[in-house]
């Protein structure tokens, strides 16, 4: 199925706002999670945006941005995920693994983002000598549309795109590269419980992990 006009933009407003949140007050910040929930609750697919942003919530569970580090963007792996599960109708797991390699895209506009603020960032430093706190306010304000426009521009370009090629392009593509983008999105979420206990005190807790895992099996 396509996507309403109307669901493009609050998308993209959710792309520009999710990492604005990120940096400053942290409602939602770095949870794919949260973020798979809202754009699910958009695109009129809860369940959905929920397993996608769950999945790759275990792709970043205790990582951070800190030190001006620029870390996979799965937030907006979850928006494009969540939309192109909607729109390709090809399951869950071939979101997640269109999802991923955005996350990972997500990191040089990150960066790009990140080198443009240093502009402002002069002006604010040069304001601050000349004692002009109004001007030094603004320049802040400035700095937030380079981190904003970084995720809402090409996400906002993904679901346009989308809405009218996805399905033609999916439907040409040969099935090795659905199924491999299906399996691979059926492993992430191992890869991410295995990078998780490579940080935990595994052996310390190992019952509480084994009673988990066969609850979850059962």
């Amino acid at each position: 199925m396509a996507i309403a006009w109307w669901q493009i933009l609050l998308l993209t407003v959710l792309a520009f706002w999710m990492i604005i949140d990120q940096i400053t007050v942290g409602i939602l910040c770095n949870y794919p999670l949260l973020i798979g929930f809202v754009a699910g609750i958009i695109v009129g697919d809860i369940k959905t945006g929920l397993v996608v942003g769950a999945t790759l919530q275990l792709m970043v569970l205790g990582v951070g941005t800190y030190g001006g580090a620029s870390m996979p963007d799965f937030m907006t792996g979850a928006i494009i995920g969540t939309a192109y599960a909607v729109i390709t109708s090809k399951g869950i797991n071939f979101a997640i693994g269109l999802a991923v390699p955005v996350g990972l895209l997500m990191v040089q506009l990150d960066v790009l983002a990140r080198f443009i603020n240093t502009f402002f960032l002069h002006r604010i430093d040069r304001f601050i000598k000349q004692g002009d706190s109004k001007k030094v306010a603004r320049n802040v304000v400035y700095g937030v549309f380079p981190w904003g426009l970084s995720r809402a521009i090409p996400v906002f370009i993904m679901l346009i795109v989308g809405n009218h090629f996805v399905k033609m392009i999916v439907n040409s593509m040969p099935e090795w590269l659905t199924t491999g983008l299906s399996t691979a999105g059926g492993i992430l979420p191992v890869v991410g419980i295995a990078i998780l206990l490579r940080f935990l005190p595994t052996k310390r807790f190992i019952s509480y992990f084994l009673i988990g895992f066969v609850a979850a099996a059962y």
